[in-house]
């Protein structure tokens, strides 16, 4: 198991992060606030994914209106993020809101930190500080300083906190984000060596799912294995539903989430194969389809990297030609023909 790093744990509507609570997946609706039965719709969809906190825009007075009812109807907790306006913190916080995201770079002048500290304290709500690298207002035009770029970042981040915290205000959530990689994990290697407070990843703006998934698994992945992060955010120009899912296979690829579907292990094919092995996958694979089982399946193609790979799962399809050697936990238990493979691997999912 990978050791996690030890942090303060704060209470989001009833969802623990922090220390070694589990990692929280979040996500953010994406229709207008003011259409509270699409927002509902939405939160419902992301509960079922496996959701456990979501975030909502709230620009305008009409919208933390709208986040009151919102709010008493939604099944998961709800984070208001705040934009410009003082009043829309004070306002969300009264609403009910689990939790408030400010953004250093757009809500500055202390009076107003203040104001939206005391509502915080009088309803026991906790606050993200979000510093996000486009709304760093000292960066000037062409200035692509990588190292620059971070340590404004930490500037930022370290300024607004000691904020709080004059104030004995502790109950923070600290996120630093970027649209780049690399910087994205610099800066959060940075905040969790300066500070012990729960760290909020993502990675932002990162594009449509096929542009996004391997920047953002590289990202997140990269420091929730060094034991950084204990609530993310994939975000995709996408459906929301489609986030959870991606930040659902990161964690499971790190041990951080119960592996709830059967996951295939493929050969990647060679020299040796005897049969189609990337056509006897997807056979397999589209078999696989509404199998909600935490089950290990192997595919491969010869008897050298075969009944290593097949010791390392639950269920292996050994093939060569056209019989195929079948295996389970590690012990060869048949030889079936290949036609047949199908109909067997699914007679031994059955006993899982």
């Amino acid at each position: 198991m990978l050791k996690r790093r030890k942090t303060k744990t704060v209470d989001i509507g009833g969802v623990r992060i922090g220390s070694a609570a589990p990692v929280a997946i979040q996500s953010m609706t994406k229709v207008l606030t003011t259409d509270i039965s699409g927002c509902l719709r939405e939160i419902r969809k992301l509960a079922k994914a496996g959701c456990r906190l979501v975030r909502i825009a709230v620009p305008t007075r009409a919208d933390t209106v709208a986040l009151a009812t919102i709010i008493e109807k939604s099944t998961l907790p709800v984070i208001a993020d705040i934009h410009f306006s003082p009043a829309r913190a004070v306002e969300a916080i009264e609403a009910g809101a689990a939790k408030i995201r400010l953004n250093p770079g757009n809500i500055k002048k202390t009076k107003d930190i203040n104001r939206i500290i005391d509502a915080c304290k009088s309803h026991s709500v906790p606050v993200r500080i979000g510093v996000n690298e486009a709304s760093i207002r000292d960066l000037k035009a062409g200035d692509v300083s990588a190292g620059k770029r971070v340590g404004l970042m930490l500037k930022k981040m370290k300024s607004y906190a000691a904020l709080f915290e004059k104030r004995n205000f502790e109950q923070l959530v600290l996120s630093a984000k970027s649209s780049d990689a690399a910087r994205t994990i610099e800066i959060n290697r940075r905040i969790s060596e300066t500070f012990d407070y729960p760290i909020h990843l993502g990675l932002t703006h990162s594009g449509l799912p096929e542009d996004a998934e391997i920047p953002s698994a590289v990202a997140l992945g990269t420091l929730l294995a060094e034991g950084i992060g204990d609530t993310i955010r994939v975000s995709l120009a996408a459906d929301a539903v489609e986030e959870v899912k991606l930040a659902k296979k990161i964690l499971s690829s790190l041990h951080l989430y119960p592996n709830q579907h059967a996951e295939l292990i493929v050969c990647p094919t060679c020299g040796r194969t005897q049969i189609d092995v990337i056509k006897l996958a997807k056979r397999v694979k589209k078999s696989l389809a509404g199998v909600s089982k935490p089950v290990r399946i192997a595919v491969m193609g010869c008897i050298v990297n075969g009944p290593g790979e097949a010791a390392d799962a639950d269920l292996a399809i050994c093939a060569a030609g056209e019989k195929t050697v079948f295996y389970k936990h590690g012990r060869k238990i048949a030889t079936v023909p290949l036609n047949n493979i199908i109909s067997v691997l699914h007679k031994e999912l059955e006993k899982f």
